[in-house]
């Protein structure tokens, strides 16, 4: 359960004009001198109004003229959505070489693809992309081999599910007998999902339709007759933000009333967890996880062919624990006493931790996942941000690494416990993903099927390197560009960032990053501070009073990128979404003189009120709240948005807020909030501006035109100001 911007007239990004320091005062009392406060010029976009809003928090006065514009339901805020939309969507559109540029994403985006096929019982089920759909189709046959017939048939194709596409697929999970496959669906792409059952052999749905399952996966019975899966209470029937904590895991029986499913575990009542769980593959054993963020776990387990009393594999303590099962023994993963993981079998007979064996233990590369997969364990592990994978056996001992090229991603293998075939997903910074069928047993790797775009890679090429961060600490980045490409300060580069939640920062190929490379451009992407890449504790000097780490990294890269040539401050955007759209708002906050344009996309920004939104409250481990002194002090520190406000008028440079209509992780308020104090208190003529996605939710909209339509907006508009 291991778990995650108006045409510019002049160029800006010059320092702020630095404010006049008062001088002693004399003997007699004088009037002190004024600071002098830069004139903000009229600019175009449409103008926002201001409340007179200020809260007194933990000893802080905290102003917040913009609060109205939480208030996603008001008309008010409606037509200022609409009139900044319609505002940055005519502007993107204005700027030269946009429509050639949605040409070539266009041309990068659509294109044919088949994914690794999943063999349950007699069938195999897999996906197909096409260069003619927007929307990945879900395919199923009967085993190859087996002399039967051998045609793939549509399981289902979310193409044909409405007609403005604004109803996808949202995962899909097959049972063991490959008789039926729960699939979940969602409107606008948003985090909510209604799950339903479709019956393979007549590719009709069942009567079985399940609400509430926002965060759900169906982990079925070995005899298929049903799955357990992860229920959320509808929305309204308690606070958004708490709607996590209120989970609980059911159990569904096919053919049976959904809203009488049987409750396995209760809800932690806790906003800040995560419930789920599932079953054993042969029904033995049945788990339950709750997930303290993503700092924490505790794992519970039962027989589930006699129900009892649940047992306690794991409480209370402050480490991450994964566990799979398989022939009566549970293989933890965990970071207890091992920053970059370790794994223990447990014999589920002898629970207690001191009965524990140690099979795998703890190396100098960061374990990520630990899978059982043709009677081996197979370990994906990163070093220095790139991909392993070892076969070991059951008992722990290593048998043999997979032959997989380096510098790139393989996140994982696919594949059964008991058969020994296994495929694995490689990409690379300058190679589209390749499928690689593999043999546990023996380690044999053998190209199975890889993705063709039309675009010459051998022109690419990829560096790594390590720069010093505020406090010294040693920070990695990949730089990707071009042969040939000169340090003389004159490349358009785009420093993209994440840097929380343990998130690595690996490897993996972008058709919008080709596009962006095939332009003179040179992208970098550091592993900051609250990752994933080098272990738990990379992890927590990111996270909570440590925050602000993750944001001198960021700046740090794009020092180094200016010091060593790589670019200028006239040439530099940076860019982030999500916790990433956090992190460059904090760098646009603290360091505006630093880059010339930048792009947040679905970002958190206001960090005084994120926990009352949306997941937020789920985040409060990751981020701290200010419900909390000692947590409110790092957050009032460096939320962009209370910085923002504070600051005044000020010199920014280009900015484009990515948002989206149907967010349901991370409240659009955001966005909508900073994106209006930056408008008001901008002093350069450089665009400020708010883009809002339609039918779209945290990941974006999973349209392939929609898709295109958002990069040729981002690269026409950072290429217009990076010029």
């Amino acid at each position: 359960m291991r778990k995650l911007a108006c045409l510019a007239l002049v160029a800006c990004g010059h320092p702020a004009p630095a404010p006049v320091v008062p001088q002693p005062a004399p003997a007699v009392a004088q009037p002190a001198p004024e600071v002098a406060v830069p004139a903000v010029p009229k600019h175009p976009w449409p103008a926002t109004r201001t409340d007179d809003i200020v809260d007194q928090l933990q000893g802080k006065t905290v102003r917040d003229p913009y609060r109205w514009l939480e208030d996603e339901k008001s008309p008010e805020v409606q037509a200022w959505m609409t009139a900044q939309d319609t505002y940055a969507r005519g502007l993107l559109a204005s700027y030269a070489g946009r429509d050639e540029i949605a040409k070539r994403v266009a041309q990068l985006f659509y294109y044919d693809a088949v994914g690794a096929p999943i063999h349950h019982g007699e069938r195999e089920f897999y996906t197909r992309k096409f260069a003619s759909k927007e929307k990945t189709v879900v395919y199923t046959r009967d085993k190859l081999g087996r002399g039967r017939d051998e045609i793939e048939h549509v399981l289902f194709d979310p193409n044909t599910w409405s007609e403005d596409g604004s109803k996808g697929l949202h995962g899909w999970y097959p049972s063991w007998d490959g008789k039926h496959v729960a699939y979940a669906v969602s409107e606008h792409n948003s985090d909510e999902t209604v799950m339903h059952v479709i019956d393979v052999a007549t590719g009709k749905d069942l009567p079985d339709v399940i609400d509430g399952t926002k965060y759900a996966a169906a982990s079925w019975t070995p005899d298929g007759h049903g799955f357990y899966y992860t229920w959320v209470p509808p929305a309204g029937s308690v606070p958004v933000a708490d709607r996590p904590g209120f989970a609980e895991l059911r159990f569904h029986k096919l053919g049976s009333d959904p809203a009488k499913d049987p409750i396995v575990h209760e809800a932690t009542k806790n906003a800040e967890t995560f419930l789920g769980g599932g079953v054993s593959r042969d029904g033995h054993w049945l788990l339950a996880v709750i997930q303290h963020g993503w700092n924490s776990s505790d794992i519970y387990f039962r027989d589930a062919r006699k129900p009892g009393p649940w047992q306690t594999l794991v409480e209370g303590v402050a480490a991450n624990f994964d566990a799979t099962v398989w022939r009566d023994h549970f293989y933890v993963t965990t970071n207890d006493g091992a920053a970059r993981y370790r794994v223990f079998k447990v014999d589920p007979k002898k629970p207690e931790r001191a009965a524990w064996k140690e099979i795998v233990p703890e190396s100098d590369a960061t374990l990520q996942h630990t899978q059982v997969i043709g009677e081996h364990l197979v370990m994906t592990y990163l070093r220095n941000a790139a991909s392993e994978i070892e076969i070991h056996d059951l008992d722990g001992k290593l048998v043999h690494k997979l032959d997989l090229p380096p510098l790139g991603t393989a996140d994982g293998m696919s594949g059964n416990p008991d058969e020994d075939t296994g495929y694995v997903a490689y990409t690379s910074f300058t190679e589209p993903q390749i499928i690689y069928k593999a043999s546990v047993k023996t380690g044999k790797v053998e190209e199975w099927n890889r993705i063709k775009l039309p675009v010459d890679t051998s022109g690419f090429v990829t560096e790594q390197v390590f720069f010093p961060s505020k406090d010294g600490t040693k920070i990695s980045m990949f730089i990707i560009h071009g042969k040939g490409t000169q340090k003389d300060g004159s490349n358009p580069t785009i420093l993209y960032g994440y840097g929380g939640f343990n998130v690595s920062m690996t490897p993996s190929f972008a058709g919008s990053r080709a596009v962006w490379l095939e332009k003179g451009g040179v992208y970098a992407i550091p592993n900051l501070r609250g990752g994933g890449e080098y272990g738990e504790d990379w992890h927590q000097n990111g996270m909570l009073s440590k925050k602000q780490n993750v944001f001198d990294d960021y700046i740090g890269a794009a020092e180094y990128l200016i010091k060593e040539g790589w670019t200028s401050q006239a040439h530099l955007a940076i860019s982030g979404g999500s916790n990433g759209g956090l992190l460059v708002g904090a760098a646009v906050t603290q360091r505006p003189d630093l880059y010339r344009a930048v792009i947040c996309a679905v970002p958190l920004l206001d960090m005084l009120r994120y926990h009352l939104y949306g997941s937020g409250k789920t985040w409060v481990p990751e981020y701290g709240s200010a419900d909390d002194p000692a947590q409110f002090a790092a957050l009032w520190a460096y939320s962009p948005y209370r910085v923002g406000v504070d600051a005044g008028p000020r010199q920014y440079p280009a900015v484009l807020f990515d948002s989206a209509d149907h967010d349901d992780r991370v409240d659009p308020l955001h966005a909508r909030k900073l994106a209006a104090v930056l408008q008001a208190n901008q002093t350069a003529e450089a665009p400020i501006l708010l883009r809002i996605e339609r039918n779209s939710g945290h990941g974006g909209a999973d349209m392939v035109k929609s898709q295109v339509e958002r990069v040729a907006d981002q690269f026409a508009f950072l290429l217009a100001q990076l010029k």
